[in-house]
């Protein structure tokens, strides 16, 4: 039995919703690194696994999952506890969890795409204002989601927390959010960061990707002066 196997890349957002998973189940996964500015999930093995060319891929001994969403719900209906909170079974508590994993994949992960991917095609010298302000709605709208219960899907963990923070954590190194301004946000993430295993699945890598967009921005300004 070949086991799990991760088509992975550190620093993606989607990749460590799925890290932040694995680790909260206990699970052992045997991590393939794919280097997406290097072009390898455009080399044809990878795209006969997933033909959208992204990660994270799961290969759970030849049945391939793709999206990270989806991943997760897989990983814990097949290997996680019955009745876990991470993705209930009943289906009031799963609606929920899916209108999480939904507006992470509808309205925080492209927002910060919306901003982040031109940086890297070296096609934009900095964030304009209305993609800041695109961002700062997004951060709104989390904000309102999480007055009621403080996660974004009822009250407990769940896998639409780990998808969510992944994106918020990213965004926030890039277009930061005041704590006054968000502060249930903040509590929110707060709580998130007394998990074992986030620093190492999340926090740190979401630094490494702020850092990345950072550094990219400043190479893309040096860039144009030269031309």
């Amino acid at each position: 039995m070949a086991g799990l196997v991760l088509y992975t890349l550190t620093v993606s957002p989607p990749c460590r919703a799925v890290e932040l998973c694995i680790k909260a189940l206990g699970l052992h996964v045997d991590r393939r690194i794919v280097d997406l500015l290097a072009g390898e999930h455009l080399k044809p093995e990878f795209v006969k696994l997933n033909p959208q060319h992204a990660v994270p891929v799961l290969d759970d001994n030849g049945t391939i999952i793709t999206d990270s969403h989806a991943i997760m719900i897989y990983l814990v209906t097949m290997y996680g506890a019955n009745g876990s909170e991470l993705y209930p079974m009943e289906v009031v508590s799963q609606a929920k969890v899916h209108a999480g994993l939904h507006f992470n994949s509808s309205v925080l992960f492209p927002r910060m795409r919306f901003a982040f991917e031109p940086v890297f095609s070296s096609v934009t010298l900095g964030i304009s204002d209305e993609k800041r302000d695109y961002v700062e709605k997004a951060y709104q709208l989390l904000e309102d989601i999480l007055e009621n219960s403080g996660h974004v899907a009822g009250k407990g963990l769940s896998i639409a927390d780990f998808s969510c923070v992944a994106s918020i954590s990213s965004m926030m190194k890039v277009i930061p959010m005041e704590r006054e301004r968000y502060p249930r946000i903040y509590d929110w993430l707060d709580r998130l960061k007394t998990l074992p295993y986030y620093e190492e699945a999340d926090g740190g890598p979401a630094e490494l990707h702020g850092a990345m967009v950072a550094n990219k921005l400043q190479q893309n300004l040096k860039n144009a002066k030269l031309s």
